[in-house]
């Protein structure tokens, strides 16, 4: 039973999701680079589906859009 679940957890890929969550005006997430329709997809895709989005949300990236938001500064808040 358990080389089964090694199996199916190394072939189960991982959410791109890097908790960023902000659409641009094409729906595009800035963060992952999924759209809204294929991130909401995410969850109920097999995963050769999963891999498509993947790549399809690295070549956005890749082109330059999205780009992920900048991390906001960590100061004392002035």
């Amino acid at each position: 039973m358990y080389s089964d679940m090694a199996t199916i957890i190394q072939h189960e890929p991982a959410s791109p999701c890097i908790r960023v969550c902000t659409l641009d005006d094409d729906d595009v997430c800035l963060g992952c680079g999924r759209t809204l329709g294929e991130i909401t997809e995410w969850g109920g895709a097999d995963p050769a589906r999963r891999r498509e989005i993947l790549a399809a949300a690295e070549q956005r990236r890749a082109a330059g859009s999205p780009s992920p938001l900048p991390l906001a500064p960590q100061g004392r808040g002035d």
